[in-house]
């Protein structure tokens, strides 16, 4: 059973010896290396992995929604105080 590729684009080990081609080629998307018709890799641009890569709330935007959200979990953090 074939399995499924990860990217729609794919070279072959003959293409991969200029790999500068192969990244113009890709326009910054992963691209599956191929050997006698097997990925056997994947080549991944680093735009590609700062795409994907989870941005974290820093602490004065934290603040700022636990401020601005104050007045709407008030209530309930005063319901909890009982409990």
């Amino acid at each position: 059973m074939p399995k499924k590729l990860h990217t729609n684009l794919i070279a072959t080990m003959t293409e991969l010896r200029e790999p500068q081609k192969v990244l113009d080629k890709a326009g910054g998307k992963p691209v599956a290396i191929m050997k006698n018709s097997r990925c056997v890799a994947y080549l991944v641009p680093e735009e590609a992995t700062l795409q994907d890569a989870p941005r974290y709330a820093t602490m004065e935007e934290l603040q700022a929604y636990l401020e601005a959200s104050r007045e709407d979990v008030q209530p309930i953090l005063d319901y909890l105080k009982d409990k």
